[in-house]
């Protein structure tokens, strides 16, 4: 399986952050997946590090994606075809979202979100929290 990961579900992951469930914990860690970091959740990154949203290092980010075995999905031009053809919501207007959601598109790839608006796209998409969590 071919999994890309929004920006939060990279973050948590190489955070090794709690509120990455077990279901998608085991599918990023299982090496028989493809697992793909977007450069647009690096630009996201960055973005928020810049207007202080954010504390991370982003070199040391980078410096992690190998390391975790996580290969860098780069902005393609087929990507921005398929931006073009992805469904606009007026209470959904996130840039990098749905530059996400095209490369996924695109690409034939499960985006590993929490992010529950991206159900509302033709979009595989597998939860960062386990769905009995909180039940």
């Amino acid at each position: 399986m071919k999994l890309l990961l929004d920006t939060h579900a990279l973050l948590w992951a190489l955070g090794n952050d709690a509120r990455l469930g077990e279901q998608a914990r085991g599918l990023i860690g299982d090496p028989e997946n493809d697992v793909l970091a977007s450069a647009a959740s690096l630009w996201e990154i960055a973005l928020k590090i810049r207007i202080g949203k954010l504390t991370a290092d982003l070199r040391r980010i980078l410096a992690a994606l190998p390391a975790a075995r996580y290969r860098l999905l780069a902005i393609e031009p087929r990507h921005l075809v398929a931006l073009g053809a992805v469904p606009s919501y007026p209470d959904h207007r996130d840039p990098f979202d749905h530059l996400l959601i095209a490369q996924s598109i695109a690409d034939g790839l499960v985006l590993v979100s929490e992010n529950r608006n991206i159900a509302r796209y033709p979009v595989p998409r597998i939860p960062c929290s386990d769905p009995t969590a909180g039940a």
